[in-house]
């Protein structure tokens, strides 16, 4: 219970910065979407001859407009004018696949716990760390769990070149 009254307080957190973010630069921008991006959920990592790879649940993503199509074609029944949040997700396999991630890959977060304190978590966009933070922060057990947001990857030739957070309020 303590775990999710700290989400529910970190969650309530991003949103107040999230509502306040400065402008400039540090304004909210979809990922745009192309043929070789996926998105998905990290399951797990694990290194293999010196390699990363994720086990990834792939999703569909919708936002805006999009969003709000997907929304009312499965839940027409709801009540509801379109997705609550302003996005959609359709997770229609439940398997698992694998990709390496390139040596060079970008990592590009929007909110971590940074110091350790998880009520100082804030939304820094796009924010760039190594692959070997990332992989730190998907195998730490952390009240602000980096598995439980959706990114985007970048595929060419058959690895990840870029990671990013998607942030969900």
């Amino acid at each position: 219970m303590k775990k999710y009254a700290m989400i529910a307080v970190v969650a309530i957190a991003c949103l107040t910065a999230f509502s306040f973010a400065p402008t400039g630069g540090r304004d909210y921008k979809p990922v745009e979407q192309t043929p070789d991006l996926e998105t998905g959920y990290i399951e797990s990592v694990q290194k293999q001859n010196n390699q990363y790879t994720l086990s990834i649940d792939q999703i569909d993503w919708y936002e805006g407009e999009q969003a709000i199509d997907k929304f009312l074609e499965f839940e027409a029944d709801s009540g509801l004018d379109g997705p609550p949040d302003g996005y959609y997700i359709i997770n229609n396999d439940e398997g698992l696949h694998e990709l390496p991630i390139a040596d060079d890959a970008k990592v590009l977060m929007q909110i971590y716990n940074r110091t350790g304190n998880v009520y100082e978590a804030d939304i820094v966009w796009n924010e760039p760390i190594t692959v070997e933070k990332f992989v730190e922060l998907l195998n730490k057990e952390d009240d602000l769990d980096v598995k439980s947001f959706p990114y985007h990857m970048t595929v060419k030739d058959g690895e990840i070149v870029q990671i990013v957070q998607q942030y969900v309020p």
